[in-house]
């Protein structure tokens, strides 16, 4: 699915136009990225929780010369899903 296709079915839900489902869509993703732009965690009781983690530094390898490389230490998004997501998958 596409965020088109998102926006679409948001609006036919909830009776409103693609125009203000696609704004309320951006208003949610902005406020999660900014969230955890600052370090911080959130948490959607039953759907889940999107959090930050950092990665250490390490050495890696390329696979074309085989020559160590260095990697630097990174912060990456992470996603848990909540009971209620992981249920309705199953």
């Amino acid at each position: 699915m596409t965020k088109a296709e998102l926006v679409a079915k948001i609006a036919e839900k909830n009776g409103t136009s693609k125009a203000q489902a696609e704004a309320s869509m951006n208003a949610i993703l902005d406020i999660i990225t900014d969230e955890l732009a600052a370090g911080n965690k959130l948490t959607l009781t039953g759907f889940g929780t999107f959090s930050v983690s950092e990665r250490k530094a390490r050495t890696g390898r390329n696979p074309r010369t085989g020559a160590e490389i260095k990697i630097p230490a990174t912060k990456v998004a992470q996603f848990k899903p909540g009971k209620v997501l992981k249920e309705a998958v199953k």
